[in-house]
């Protein structure tokens, strides 16, 4: 590509570097100069410009963000209209989606012209959301560099979208001497927002009192209702493997998987199940609607995508998540400031 300083008069097909600003109009950016552009700027006393032709072997940077974002796409994935040298690449259902770092890091390690941009991996996403982006930095793109990344992208797969399946959640709420029956009300409500998010549905809640024996029992029944995923919300927190929930889990014919995990809110997580149904033992955040580990579980559970003690455990990276208004300790009363 030939950029640089041209004599306006001889600018027709010429790609304009910069918008310019005209008596009663304006040329932007990008575009390719016509014989009506080229005597405009004339007109207002440009006699040179700033801009880029093409030469052979470069494509056109709309042209190139096609190719590449084409050659990315997978099933439930497709393909916004390219524009100013990007193309959106957006989810066509609601799913988990899911980025391989070292097929992005080949594309973009190509050619300086082209970049590839994606949501973190393993973010859930709904129907229209945009996941990933093609951006060609100049106005066009060596077309050996084009080819070389495509190639890249077929060899390594870089991007996938996992969809939700329609599971059917059982939710079983314990409850203690003097714990208010609308925290119930509310873990309930939090629970099927969150399950419906995900493409579920959730049976009517079971309740029982805070005792491994009931909680066992309550999740049979829910089995036998054919729940094809189990959540117990304790009237208070797991504090051991040994807990009456995760015990419940047990004499419910199950076993306790996983205890704990390295996102916070959401550390107090317990993993289990019975037979092949997850079981999970809700952290206390569980009951607010702001995002915590159980959504990261959760979604994983519903795109039909391992979450076992293994991907549990290699969450920490960015399980660091955003407080959310009346969370009570570990963070309470944490100073803002720290003088060093």
């Amino acid at each position: 590509m030939i950029f640089g300083v041209l004599p306006t008069g001889s600018a027709v097909g010429a790609i304009l570097a910069h918008t310019t600003r005209l008596p009663g109009r304006r040329l932007n950016k990008g575009v390719v100069l016509q014989p009506a552009d080229v005597a405009a700027l004339l007109e207002a006393g440009h006699a040179t410009i700033l801009a880029a032709r093409l030469e052979p072997g470069d494509v056109a940077e709309d042209e190139a963000a096609r190719i590449l974002a084409t050659s990315l796409l997978a099933p439930g994935l497709a393909l916004s209209l390219p524009g100013t040298g990007r193309a959106n690449i957006l989810a066509l259902t609601p799913g988990l989606f899911r980025a391989h770092r070292a097929g992005v890091d080949a594309i973009n390690e190509v050619d300086d012209s082209i970049t590839l941009g994606t949501l973190p991996d393993a973010t859930a996403v709904q129907a229209g959301e945009m996941v990933a982006t093609i951006k060609i930095i100049p106005f066009a793109a060596p077309s050996l560099a084009i080819e070389r990344a495509s190639c890249v992208a077929a060899a390594t797969p870089p991007l996938r979208l996992a969809p939700f399946r329609a599971l059917v959640a059982g939710l079983v709420l314990t409850t203690l001497p003097g714990f208010k029956p609308s925290v119930l009300e509310r873990t309930a409500a939090t629970m099927r927002a969150r399950i419906e998010r995900l493409t579920g549905s959730m049976l009517p809640p079971v309740h029982c009192t805070h005792a491994a024996p009931a909680i066992g029992d309550a999740l049979r029944a829910l089995l036998l209702r054919k729940a094809g995923l189990l959540l117990i919300a304790g009237a208070s927190a797991v504090a051991d493997r040994q807990d009456m929930a995760p015990g419940g889990i047990v004499l419910a014919g199950g076993e306790v998987l996983h205890f704990g995990m390295p996102v916070d809110p959401g550390n107090l997580l317990c993993l289990g199940r019975v037979g092949d149904v997850p079981a999970l033992v809700l952290p206390g955040c569980a009951r607010s609607p702001a995002q915590n580990g159980i959504d990261l579980v959760l979604a994983r559970l519903f795109a039909g995508e391992p979450a076992g003690p293994g991907e549990i455990r290699r969450m920490g990276v960015g399980g660091l998540v955003k407080e959310f208004a009346g969370r009570p300790s570990p963070r309470k009363g944490v100073p803002r400031r720290v003088r060093l």
